[in-house]
């Protein structure tokens, strides 16, 4: 079988697999098998366990579309992390996610002191007054 798995960015994974695990905190846990049957299913917040002869990697989906048809699984995600257990790929996510987070603030907090400056400026100048 065969998974890929893209985001936004672009594709993240894209590897021979054994098996393959989906879970997902609305619809569940299941399997997938070679020549299982076709299966279109969501992920709101959840993780895929993907394993290789003895090689196991996670990778944490948050919001995505996951298709199995003729062997192969795709996985459309608007966020996915991997990691080399469930712990580590949610790491990396939490990571992301606070340093995001930190960034927005940052820039938030800059136009907001553009935005007084230039209120400033404004007002000096006397612009806008009749």
């Amino acid at each position: 079988m065969k998974i890929i798995v893209v985001t936004p960015e672009g594709e993240l994974y894209n590897e021979e697999v054994t098996s393959v695990v989906v879970a997902s905190e609305s619809n569940g846990e299941y399997g997938i098998l070679s020549g299982h049957l076709p299966i279109v299913s969501t992920i709101d917040t959840g993780y895929i366990k993907m394993t290789y002869d003895q090689l196991t990697y996670y990778v944490v989906i948050v919001n995505g579309l996951v298709q199995n048809q003729h062997d192969i699984i795709t996985v459309i995600a608007q966020d996915a992390y991997i990691g080399e257990s469930k712990e580590s790929a949610f790491e990396n996510l939490f990571k992301i996610r606070k340093a995001r987070i930190d960034s927005n603030k940052q820039r938030n907090l800059e136009l907001a002191m553009a935005e007084n400056e230039l209120k400033k400026q404004i007002k000096q100048t006397g612009a806008g007054k009749l």
